[in-house]
């Protein structure tokens, strides 16, 4: 983008950033490894020990199962603080990339594009996405359970509690602000000051992505990682997180709240593998 007086402004997503010394380096592999540690790495690292063990099991992959938004409790109250509590926590992650990134000239919401500038036109870019992503996401994980590459993924019946439908939804955003904010927004951020080129930081995004849902098989990895790619490359065009975060809610509310819908419908793709 050329500016009036003929410089070319840096691309919105990948702003220049002052030279990182070897010991400012240090420290930000070191503020990476933390911050993924205590969050989506974690989950990763857990889903490449899951997926391990899937294979490893007698049963085959496509008669294994796994449940989104699994009960905590049989006791409705204490299932339901749970869960509460599980969605609380887990954005104390993105509140705190949010902090780390944060400058005393531009707030880390700014800095993401994770703000309210440009609300309609972040809205429309995030239900494009959600078409473009979720169609061809549906046929994959058909696909993966046609090949058994993909374990039979559950999701919460919706006529447990009063709650459940609110609680599925608010689950929905707080996994939507968490991968793209910390696997897009910081990530690239932290990436880019290392001196990382604009495709790298989209293949690692994207392969992280991948990982931390191979709990739910191989076919998922492929298929998220596939996403990742998306949304990366989205986010160095436009610079803003605010449309993934807008794309990803709506997937996720498609199947915390539209999967059983979908078993109903087709039982014969979504639904359990028959025992005989």
């Amino acid at each position: 983008m050329i500016q009036a007086d003929g410089a070319r402004r840096p691309h919105a997503s990948f702003p220049l950033e002052h030279p990182v010394t070897r010991y400012r380096r240090a420290r930000l592999w070191w503020e990476i490894a933390i911050v993924l540690g205590l969050s989506l790495g974690q989950s990763a690292v857990y889903s490449i020990f899951t997926i391990v063990q899937r294979l490893a099991a007698p049963t085959p992959l496509k008669d294994q199962s796994a449940q989104l938004n699994p009960s905590q409790s049989p006791t409705q109250w204490v299932d339901f603080t749970y869960q509460v509590l599980d969605i609380v926590f887990s954005l104390m992650a993105v509140a705190l990339v949010v902090y780390l990134l944060w400058t005393p000239r531009r707030t880390g919401f700014r800095r993401i594009g994770l703000d309210w500038s440009r609300p309609w036109r972040d809205l429309g870019g995030g239900c494009v996405l959600f078409l473009v992503i979720g169609v061809p996401g549906l046929g994959l994980y058909a696909l993966g359970r046609a090949f058994g590459i993909t374990v039979d993924v559950q999701a919460s019946p919706l006529d447990q509690y009063w709650w459940t439908v609110p609680v599925l939804l608010l689950s929905a955003i707080r996994a939507a602000l968490q991968e793209e904010v910390i696997v897009i927004g910081y990530l690239f951020a932290r990436l880019k000051q290392l001196g990382w080129g604009s495709w790298w930081v989209i293949v690692a995004s994207a392969l992280l992505r991948g990982s931390y849902h191979l709990y739910q098989g191989i076919g998922p990895f492929f298929g998220n990682a596939a996403m990742g790619v998306v949304f990366g490359w989205c986010y160095r065009r436009w610079g803003r997180t605010a449309p993934l975060v807008v794309a990803h809610s709506l997937l996720d509310i498609a199947s915390f709240v539209g999967y059983p819908l979908a078993v109903a419908l087709w039982p014969g793709v979504f639904g359990p593998p028959p025992r005989g």
